[in-house]
């Protein structure tokens, strides 16, 4: 994976986003935080792994696969802001049950936020691609998927999102 290239098109669109919102110069690491656990919980809610409650089948690979990269754009600007880079290191990941994980993930992002530490952010960002694993996405998945939404970011902002 072309973790490089990703971090410039996500500075890129921060910078495009910014431009639009007039936020040059903001500390948005609070929003980014925010965002990020959202989307968590918003990719948990399409997989319903935890609604033991329901027979529903979970959302289809792409719909879930689309909030996964939701989280990765923030993931990077987070990154970004804080001056950390992901740089593919493998991700061994904690848990291999799909519920469990996602608590994980959402454990070791309030771990972060208390501490934005560089290694924290890695961490971070490890636990998350080892979710990405266990909801059977490889590398390439999430690149192409990553390319796509990125572009309809930039759609979403020059229609007024």
């Amino acid at each position: 994976m072309n973790w490089g290239k990703l971090y410039n098109m996500q500075q890129e669109l921060d910078n495009y986003i910014a431009d639009n919102h007039e936020l040059e110069g903001k500390d948005l690491y609070h929003e980014r935080h925010l965002a990020f656990l959202v989307e968590l919980g918003e990719l948990a809610n399409e997989t319903r792994c935890f609604k033991f409650w329901s027979k529903k089948e979970p959302s289809e690979r792409e719909v879930i696969l689309a909030e996964y990269v939701d989280g990765i754009h923030f993931l990077l600007s987070i990154g970004l802001e804080k001056g950390y880079r992901y740089e593919g290191v493998e991700a061994a990941g904690t848990e291999n049950d799909l519920t469990k994980q996602f608590n994980h993930v959402f454990i070791v992002a309030a771990i972060f936020n208390q501490h934005s530490t560089e290694e924290g952010y890695v961490q971070l960002f490890k636990e998350f691609i080892h979710l990405g694993k266990l909801l059977g996405f490889n590398e390439e998945d999430i690149y192409n998927a990553y390319l796509e939404k990125n572009e309809i970011n930039y759609e979403r902002q020059d229609q007024g999102y």
